[in-house]
């Protein structure tokens, strides 16, 4: 169980620990982005894109990339599906989460659990822009010129056990997320950057099935 939380939370990410990010600044009227968000995010139906991870843990001095495929469908189906440098997929649909890795097959249902409930809503929320109503979090926004950063704090004891904070990057030009980052209270850090996106195409329901 332990090992299965350590994989989806693997698929989230960092940023410096000390609340610092060069560059940005508090934003005045969070208000305002708030609605912008979320008229934004209420017509985005679906989103694909190619993504880059790097991952940094603290017990080896390299880090570990890896690149593969990512869908989105409105309002709880995710699949992240790692082709390099190995082969790693993970399903999220209607509070079910799928893994498979090399040969082996995983089935979990994020309702027996509290923590995989919490981390599948996580991902969820950090996609699907539902992140400022989550109540496990405090949040903060900030901005660049062309990027807003969503800060969430945890505020729940075993999510608190398990990060530091995790931050979505937020393009401007149109609300989606370029980035999700995290720092894990162990010291890994992480960092996933979507590219190539393409929003509001179909996707089959086959990208999305549990087998």
């Amino acid at each position: 169980m332990i090992k299965t939380v350590s994989l989806v939370c693997f698929i989230l990410c960092f940023i410096n620990s000390n609340g610092q990010y060069p560059g940005f600044t508090l934003l005045n009227n969070p208000e305002t982005f708030k609605k912008s968000f979320a008229l934004a995010t209420a017509t985005t139906e679906s989103i694909q894109s190619d993504f880059k991870q790097e991952k940094s843990l603290s017990m080896l001095s390299e880090n570990i990339n890896s690149s593969g495929k990512f869908w989105y469908r409105k309002k709880d189906k995710i699949r992240m599906e790692y082709i390099q440098p190995y082969s790693y997929i993970m399903i999220l649909n209607g509070g079910k989460i799928f893994i498979k890795e090399g040969q082996k097959e995983n089935k979990i249902s994020a309702n027996s659990n509290k923590i995989f409930r919490q981390v599948n809503r996580i991902l969820i929320d950090c996609i699907g822009g539902s992140m400022l109503e989550n109540p496990d979090f405090q949040s903060r926004i900030l901005e660049s010129s062309g990027t807003f950063l969503v800060e969430l704090t945890p505020v729940t004891k075993n999510l608190k056990d398990l990060y530091k904070n995790i931050n979505i990057l937020i393009d401007k030009k149109d609300y989606t997320a370029t980035s999700i980052e995290m720092f894990e209270l162990s010291g890994d850090k992480t960092i996933i950057r979507f590219q190539n996106k393409i929003l509001n195409e179909p996707i089959n329901d086959p990208v999305f099935n549990i087998p």
